[in-house]
């Protein structure tokens, strides 16, 4: 696939669904991901793999953000997810596979893992079965180079990113100096071989993006959040990751 001729580039892409998470449309919700069909996006969601092994609709690790009860999103079962409603509404945690079968082919879904296990396998291979029997287009990205490099060797037919930026330390990102820098400079990518970047829209522009390893490599920013911060990093990125505005060109 030519990525410069694909959605990736040329279909914006809303962050977690179509969202308003104060009037009733949580994120990573499927009627997020109706709204955003609805309004002619691709979408872009978050998955963690759970306690029995099904993989999720959900950003955090902990529930109490979106759900209001205690706990980690990693210690549930299928069973538990209609118990945990998303911000008080009747929408519950979805499974990648509800969320399949609601969007259907009908626009396209870049999917983000969730891990920052340096032990890969586990998790991707549970994510790549439900991935290789869906029809719709579709491609997967993750912060963690490792997993990357997984679907490299395992499932190359994929298209593959990467998410970066300069990883800058405060309370958010406690990692060590060593892990921020190799994260920031990407060091892993010459294993790991990304088909795009996304690139954190408050670091850009950024030195390292104009490097030669990057030559060739379609440039998503995330996330954009006015239509006047787009028109800020508009000459920086090939295509952007949106929420809280209808962007235009």
């Amino acid at each position: 696939m030519d990525i410069y001729q694909s959605w990736l580039v040329e279909k914006f892409i809303a962050h977690r669904g179509f969202f308003d998470n104060e009037n009733q449309i949580p994120e990573n919700s499927l009627l997020a991901f109706e709204k955003a069909i609805e309004n002619g996006y691709a979408i872009e969601l978050d998955v963690h793999v759970i306690a029995d092994g099904t993989v999720v609709v959900f950003h955090d690790n902990i529930l109490g953000r979106m759900t209001g009860q205690d706990g980690y999103i990693g210690q549930l079962t299928k069973d538990d997810l209609s118990k945990y409603h998303l911000l008080d509404t009747e929408q519950t945690i979805p499974t990648l596979q509800q969320v399949f079968d609601l969007v259907d082919g009908k626009t396209p879904i870049l999917i983000e893992i969730k891990s920052e296990n340096l032990k890969v396998g586990a998790d991707e291979t549970k994510i790549y079965e439900l991935l290789k029997e869906y029809k719709g287009e579709f491609a997967v990205q993750s912060f963690n180079p490792f997993t990357i490099e997984w679907f490299k060797n395992n499932a190359p037919e994929i298209t593959r990113g990467l998410l970066s930026s300069k990883f800058k330390k405060d309370e958010n990102n406690p990692k060590s100096w060593v892990k921020r820098y190799a994260l920031r400079h990407m060091t892993f990518n010459k294993r790991s071989k990304p088909q795009f970047i996304a690139y954190n829209v408050l670091d850009l522009p950024a030195n390292i993006l104009k490097g030669r390893k990057f030559k060739g490599l379609p440039i998503l920013g995330w996330t954009v959040k006015s239509q006047s911060q787009y028109m800020e990093v508009v000459k920086y990125v090939d295509n952007i990751i949106f929420q809280d505005f209808k962007p235009s060109i």
